[in-house]
């Protein structure tokens, strides 16, 4: 049996790194269709505005909400609610595109998988090690105390980024 040479481990995590990048565009766009196609496409701010800083902390999404943790824990102090946007989006892509390089470090033994499997169990252990993370910062609660629908959906979410992410990881490497 002829063994694959195995990718160089910094060539790995780019490849990685890359695909992180459309997995997460992927996912971001799923968001915001899903977001309009419910009627909050983020033009009306989705809501009634806070009226203090600890009100907008309470309405901050979730990437915004673990970095708040993460500031007050490592420098004790809590961000301006003005940079809820910044951190939201800043926390997001960070995430996303550091899955995508323990992605690409992952498969560089492995060649090229199958798009479907590979993708569809990095989405489903991201969307886990989501919930593994957030639920002991106070970020989210249990998965069992939302209902299926919004479950569903968070899955989704996570899906397309996994499947995206496998399939940027195959594309790039098919074009080097």
């Amino acid at each position: 049996m002829m063994r694959r040479r195995q990718e160089p481990v910094g060539r790995a995590v780019a490849r990685g790194l890359a695909a992180g990048v459309i997995g997460t565009a992927a996912m971001t766009a799923w968001q915001v269709a899903v977001a309009r196609l419910r009627g909050s496409g983020g033009e009306e701010g989705g809501g009634s505005e806070p009226r203090n800083e600890a009100e907008a902390w309470e309405q901050a999404p979730a990437p915004a909400q673990a970095a708040a943790k993460v500031s007050e824990t490592t420098v004790g102090a809590r961000p301006s609610a003005e940079r809820i946007p910044v951190l939201t989006n800043a926390m997001h892509w960070a995430y996303g595109i550091s899955w995508g390089a323990a992605y690409g470090a992952a498969r560089r033994a492995g060649g090229d998988g199958k798009v479907a499997r590979d993708g569809a169990l990095l989405g489903a252990g991201v969307w886990a090690a989501s919930y593994a993370q957030l639920v002991p910062m106070g970020v989210y609660e249990p998965p069992w105390r939302y209902p299926p629908a919004e479950l569903a959906l968070d899955v989704s979410y996570h899906l397309v980024y996994g499947l995206a992410v496998a399939a940027g990881h195959r594309a790039i490497g098919h074009a080097t």
